[in-house]
């Protein structure tokens, strides 16, 4: 993922309000979001390379996602792939928190990652850069881009804004205007960059909440909407090159 916005008991309705974009090379195979054969109890996306996925939630109301940290300085071509990791949280039978610090120790052999991850109970947060413990979410607005959680980049920031008026004037939210709104291509000036190592054009490329390019960008948007009767409503949108997408579905389903 490269954008996850959330609204953490802040509606009356829906405890739990995820919207995220995964922005991607278009040439790396992955497959869109269903119910994984193997574990029948999972409903993610899966990158067709490594195996991994980068959102995901269970019947049970497990829900993890991952974005990357941006700093190419840093990189390990070696490193295991950060698909895994949402993977083995969403396979775990461990509490959230609990599988978060068995995950921590070993952190550091991954490339930069942070990771959202929890259930009605509990809603946690950790990254391989600066966080040396899993932490436990306050109710409230997040977001998270390819830096820590609520670091204030330009499209964190919109993306908060957006959602907060939203859900705001809205009683019922629906799954497709929240989707509408991850569709964002506005891009702020180049003052208001960060400097993540990447020169003056990728940053304005990956500036967007929505970004499109040449060769990379928003392969997929997903909306969660995790319900006070433990409605669970997921609907993602899958991109390829191209500003319509190609695929959407659309799942609900009560928490076991």
């Amino acid at each position: 993922m490269c954008l996850i916005l959330f609204a953490y008991k802040k509606h009356p309705h829906y405890p739990l309000v995820i919207a995220a974009n995964r922005d991607e090379f278009y040439e790396r195979p992955s497959q869109a979001a269903s119910f994984w054969d193997e574990k029948p109890n999972i409903l993610a996306g899966r990158d067709m390379q490594d195996g991994g996925t980068w959102l995901g939630i269970t019947k049970k109301g497990r829900f993890a996602a991952l974005t990357n940290y941006r700093d190419p300085a840093s990189v390990k071509k070696d490193a295991p792939s950060r698909g895994w990791l949402v993977r083995d949280i969403l396979f775990a039978e461990t509490p959230p928190l609990q599988t978060l610090k068995k995950i921590a120790p070993a952190a550091s052999a991954y490339n930069g990652f942070s990771l959202i991850c929890g259930d009605m109970s509990g809603l946690y947060y950790f990254s391989n850069r600066d966080i040396p413990e899993p932490l436990e979410l306050s109710p409230g607005f997040h977001g998270l881009s390819n830096h820590l959680l609520n670091t204030p980049w330009p499209k964190v920031e919109r993306g908060k804004e957006t959602l907060h008026s939203y859900l705001r004037q809205t009683e019922i939210p629906d799954p497709e205007g929240i989707s509408a709104l991850m569709m964002d291509r506005s891009k702020p000036p180049d003052e208001a960059l960060p400097e993540t190592g990447v020169g003056l054009l990728w940053e304005r490329i990956l500036s967007p909440m929505f970004i499109t390019s040449a060769e990379y960008g928003t392969r997929s948007s997903t909306v969660i909407l995790l319900g006070k009767g433990n409605h669970v409503i997921f609907l993602e949108k899958s991109f390829n090159s191209h500003p319509v997408p190609w695929l959407s579905t659309r799942i609900e389903f009560k928490i076991s």
